[in-house]
């Protein structure tokens, strides 16, 4: 950082984006004012005196990243991005005005320039800001390992503004704890500790000391409070400079600065009350807090153009940055290119020479009616693929050994002092992830690595757990970002951990989020099929693979038939000659058992159609014409089978349709037995599919 300096006109800027704040959640009819008006002066500090950024190319590649983790005080980064040039006036007069909107309520990414994630459910901005920084690390390692610290054009500091809630939800302690671990040098976090929460002052539900944790955590600590010795209140930018820039030489550790202020900071009747977080401030407060700053209170967005002036001079320091980064960047690609390929595919998002040899040459070792389980099937394609996706990284929520998520000869991204018997090779670039007994924290990283680096993370748990990362893999879906969920254990048919262990609702759950596709596959060939497609296809979204603990057996019909089926969600995977007298359709260890029923109904003269359903989400992607040909409109006769809640089978099944599920919590016994008894039989399909015409019969002659 240059020699910090603070003028009249910096002063001016902070107080302007004060009541612009003020005014916006006014004019909206609703929002959070106190945060971002006491937070001006820490914002406008960071993006004016610390932050690398170009406003001019908001996804430069060189920038500094900054997560508003607290995304209720929306405004405090809207201001600071309309002062840089992201953003208009017009911008923060229409906050949280409509559809249409660049400035919502909760910052979104994709929708506003300048902006790297979607934050509102706390703690998730913390968490993420973790995985921003493993994936910046993992991806100099990929590209640049042996630069100085600091001199590559692939390091870039990651900067975060939290509050109370983000530090109180646990997901943010997870990542926390990891990021100490991982000596993440690269992100700090600034911790607004105003006191202040919806319900009112924290000390009823957070009276612990934060900076003793974090320094627990592994992380360097500081202090700085704009409440002064005497009671009295100081916006002390140059304590607050001081200190970051104190601890810009820390690079060994993750840096938590804690910033003492008063919500809300000077609005008269509202300053350090509970009523400015999430409530307006008032037509009389806003005129007394303009007063106070200088502004005329009887105009709205009043702009100090002089003041705005100097504020949008970083962009002029933002394109210097950017042009002395180009020299840099221009450098190491001469000097590097073979790694400079590997960057251009990769940013690109193109998949590697070999992707598809890989998967064939598995898939030409698979043998037809032998028996492997999915979660099996599913290593074998990650390891098939590694060796040509050097890009391709992850791990498992303590879970390795079980998901079948580890990376065959992968060093482990750690810190070399944390090798251990288990996991020897160790190296801060290293592929392979353990990210502990921390599965939110892990649907977190793992998004935060998507929104920093061009690498492709994925994360294991046993589906039942998957609940614990619910809340990342949502955001996941409404950010549109292509996370991989490798989740095994996938029914009842695990066997002997009982119910605890033995998801029931959780595929009804997961296909229940929009934007996340669900896939199920029903052995080797059908799992090889869905990484393909997922890593080939263009509008990949985030995907969860659903995977058997116990062996499936690997089936001709898939051998011959998944390569084209898959992709499209659903496929007719045997069929009689003309029209069906009823349609079976299953997924992943259910599909053998519509077989076997399809094979007993033949026998008694009726003709079973059966399909297999990988993918809803797939498949409802397919044409309407591609729908009729598996699922002729005619055929009114159908059985969904599948070892869970039968809710999303419903609108495949009609009127006259029957599931063939499982209603309840799981049992004690033993996989197969279990799956017996809660009724996951080819007798019980068999029995359905009677049912089933026998109630079309009845109404339609």
């Amino acid at each position: 950082m240059a020699e910090f300096t603070w003028s009249q006109l910096d002063d001016r800027a902070v107080k302007m984006a004060k009541t612009l704040s003020a005014d916006a959640v006014e004019h909206a009819g609703h929002g959070h004012p106190g945060s971002a008006v006491s937070l001006a002066p820490i914002a406008y500090t960071l993006y004016q005196h610390f932050m690398k950024h170009d406003p001019a190319d908001p996804k430069w590649p060189g920038r500094d990243r900054f997560i508003l983790s607290g995304g209720h005080a929306s405004l405090t980064q809207y201001v600071q991005l309309y002062y840089a040039g992201y953003l208009t006036l017009d911008d923060i007069k229409y906050f949280r005005g409509g559809a249409d909107t660049r400035t919502p309520g909760h910052p979104e990414y994709g929708l506003t320039p300048g902006l790297e994630i979607t934050t509102g459910p706390l703690g998730q901005g913390v968490a993420s800001a973790v995985g921003f920084a493993y994936g910046q690390r993992y991806q100099r390692g990929l590209l640049d390992p042996d630069a100085p610290a600091g001199e590559s054009p692939f390091d870039h500091n990651i900067w975060v503004i939290c509050g109370e809630g983000d530090v109180e939800e646990g997901v943010s302690g997870e990542a926390s704890s990891l990021a100490g671990n991982q000596k993440l040098g690269n992100l700090t976090v600034i911790f607004d500790a105003n006191h202040i929460q919806i319900e009112g002052e924290t000390q009823i539900a957070f009276a612990e000391d934060v900076l003793k944790r974090y320094e627990a955590y592994g992380w360097y600590t500081d202090e700085v409070s704009f409440i002064q010795p005497d009671g009295s209140y100081k916006e002390d930018v140059e304590a607050l400079a001081a200190a970051l820039h104190k601890a810009e030489q820390v690079t060994d550790r993750p840096k938590f600065i804690k910033v003492d202020t008063l919500i809300a900071w000077p609005t008269p009747g509202k300053t350090n009350d509970p009523s400015s977080h999430g409530a307006l401030l008032g037509a009389e407060a806003i005129a007394g807090l303009k007063k106070i700053l200088g502004f005329d209170p009887n105009k709205t967005f009043e702009v100090d153009e002089e003041a705005l002036a100097h504020a949008r001079k970083v962009a002029e320091r933002g394109k210097a940055a950017h042009e002395a980064w180009n020299v840099k960047y221009e450098a190491w690609r001469k000097a590097n290119p073979d790694k400079a390929a590997l960057y251009d595919r990769i940013k690109a998002g193109k998949l590697p020479e070999g992707f598809d040899k890989a998967i064939d040459d598995l898939e030409a070792t698979y043998k037809v009616g032998s028996e492997v389980a999915t979660r099996a099937a599913s290593g074998k394609v990650l390891n098939a693929i590694a060796p040509v996706m050097p890009e391709l990284w992850g791990g498992s929520a303590d879970l390795g050994g079980a998901n079948l998520t580890d990376i065959d000869g992968a060093t482990s991204f750690a810190p070399e002092e944390y090798a251990t018997t288990q996991h020897p090779k160790v190296s801060p670039y290293g592929r392979q992830l353990h990210f502990g007994v921390r599965e939110f924290a892990m649907g977190a990283i793992t998004n935060g690595i998507l929104l920093d680096s061009d690498t492709r993370p994925f994360g294991g748990t046993f589906f039942q757990f998957a609940d614990y990362e619910r809340g990342a893999v949502r955001l996941a879906a409404l950010m549109k970002i292509p996370n991989l969920y490798v989740w095994t254990h996938d029914s009842v048919g695990l066997g002997q951990d009982g119910p605890t262990h033995q998801p029931v609702e959780h595929l009804a759950a997961y296909r229940a989020i929009p934007q996340l596709e669900v896939v199920r596959p029903a052995d080797e060939y059908e799992t090889a099929e869905a990484y393909r497609y997922f890593f080939e296809k263009d509008n990949t979204l985030p995907t969860a693979m659903v995977l058997s603990r116990q062996v499936l057996p690997v089936l001709p019909e898939t051998a011959e038939k998944a390569r084209e089926g898959v992709k499209h969600g659903a496929y007719v995977l045997e069929d009689v000659e003309g029209t069906p007298d009823v349609i079976l359709m299953g997924t992943g260890s259910e599909v053998q058992v519509a077989l076997a029923a399809a094979k007993t109904l033949a026998e008694e003269g009726i003709k079973a159609r059966v399909v297999s359903v990988p993918s809803m989400e797939w498949f409802e992607d397919q044409s309407p014409e591609y729908h009729e040909s598996v699922l002729p409109s005619d055929v009114y006769a159908r059985v969904s089978v599948e070892a869970g809640l039968a809710q999303p089978w419903y609108k495949y099944l009609g009127t006259f349709g029957k599931a063939v599920s499982v209603e309840q919590f799981g049992l004690q016994g033993e996989g197969l037995q279990n799956l017996k008894d809660l009724g996951i039989t080819p007798e019980h399909v068999v029995e359905s599919a009677k049912e089933s015409i026998a109630a079309v019969k009845a109404v339609i002659k």
